[in-house]
């Protein structure tokens, strides 16, 4: 085995970090704890990463790709801290981790085809570089390496939970097919799409990790509703980033959810409240990557939506999910591992990436 990486550069809780300094000192000097905490287990997984598709034909090329751009690495920093809640890190929690970070860049190099994404990371997405049908296998690769370390856990009940969450996230994929290049302001939609796309695979990150960390049941099923709050979490404050983050910080456009046919929350809130958006917001479906909004209009509509409460009402319910992760983590030992996780959700409404 290789030695890790001297230095795991978790890109998230450096912004977040940067981000709380004025609005959170406490959480701010919590998240450096938690960096300094992990940093070791967390260069393992990098490098177990950077090793995973070794193969020279053009689909590890295309993952390679995908893989080298980083990422946050907040699937597997969930996997590494529910596991630190019992036994701590080790082999099993390493493929774990590991399996996590496949499964969602699979997910994101489907995705670019399915969108026909133009860039991921501010960079060319893979199926630019590499073509559709390289990237489609390239992420099928990425998903036979997560079930392979998976299975190797020697935990059928994992592996039983991964495949359950990758049919979820297939089922809220078929959602979004079904809504594809129209305005529906469906919560119901919405939210179904959220738990399958985005929440399921915290949910399992959080559960295997305690379950190889040798928890009780108990608590791996609070880690589980602390994964569903955490995710859903995530995807609303990914929503709003996506109409008022700075893309040079985000690596997209904005509007890039709707350009591909995706309704976010604060558009859905506005849509309800003010249905003559239905236009403005029509016109940007469709759109590629390379295709300007023009001034005027994203002018028009941020000030429609600000005014319509839709920024800060998704704002609030992002705290209250982030809230209701904190309260499962009631009954789970107390420590070190426990305060990183209360600090992981309490600065997730931080973000800016």
């Amino acid at each position: 085995m290789s030695q890790p990486a001297t230095a795991f550069p978790v890109e998230l809780l450096d912004d977040l970090r940067s981000t709380c300094r004025g609005r959170a000192p406490e959480v701010a000097r919590q998240l450096r704890e938690l960096q300094l905490w992990i940093a070791d287990d967390m260069a393992w997984v990098k490098t177990e990463l950077g090793a995973a598709p070794h193969g020279t034909s053009i689909v590890d090329q295309g993952a390679r790709h995908l893989l080298g751009l980083g990422g946050k690495y907040l699937r597997p920093m969930c996997v590494v801290l529910a596991a630190k809640l019992g036994r701590g890190f080790g082999p099993r929690v390493r493929d774990l981790a590991v399996a996590a970070e496949l499964i969602h860049n699979a997910t994101l190099l489907h995705d670019d085809v399915i969108d026909l994404g133009e860039s991921r990371r501010g960079a060319p997405a893979t199926r630019v570089v590499y073509g559709n049908t390289a990237s489609i296998l390239a992420g099928d690769s990425l998903l036979i390496a997560a079930l392979k370390r998976i299975r190797r856990v020697d935990q059928p009940a994992l592996l039983d939970r991964a495949l359950q969450t990758i049919e979820q996230m297939i089922s809220a994929e078929a959602i979004q097919l079904r809504n594809r290049g129209r305005v529906n302001p469906s919560r119901e939609d919405y939210f179904n799409v959220v738990d399958g796309k985005t929440a399921s695979l915290f949910r399992w990150a959080l559960f295997s990790g305690g379950k190889v960390g040798e928890l009780p049941d108990r608590s791996c099923q609070a880690l589980e509703r602390y994964g569903s709050h955490l995710g859903v979490c995530f995807q609303l404050i990914d929503d709003l980033l996506d109409l008022t983050g700075a893309a040079a910080i985000t690596g997209k456009p904005l509007f890039n959810d709707l350009r591909q046919g995706r309704m976010t929350y604060p558009i859905l809130l506005a849509l309800e409240r003010q249905p003559s958006l239905r236009p403005d917001l029509e016109s940007i479906l469709g759109l590629t990557d390379g295709q300007p909004l023009p001034d005027r209009l994203v002018t028009r509509l941020l000030a429609s939506i600000a005014d319509s409460g839709a920024f800060d009402d998704c704002l609030t319910l992002a705290r209250g999910r982030s809230r209701e992760a904190v309260a499962c983590l009631g009954t789970l030992p107390d420590g070190a591992a426990r305060q990183a996780l209360v600090t992981t959700a309490k600065a997730m409404v931080c973000r800016r990436r």
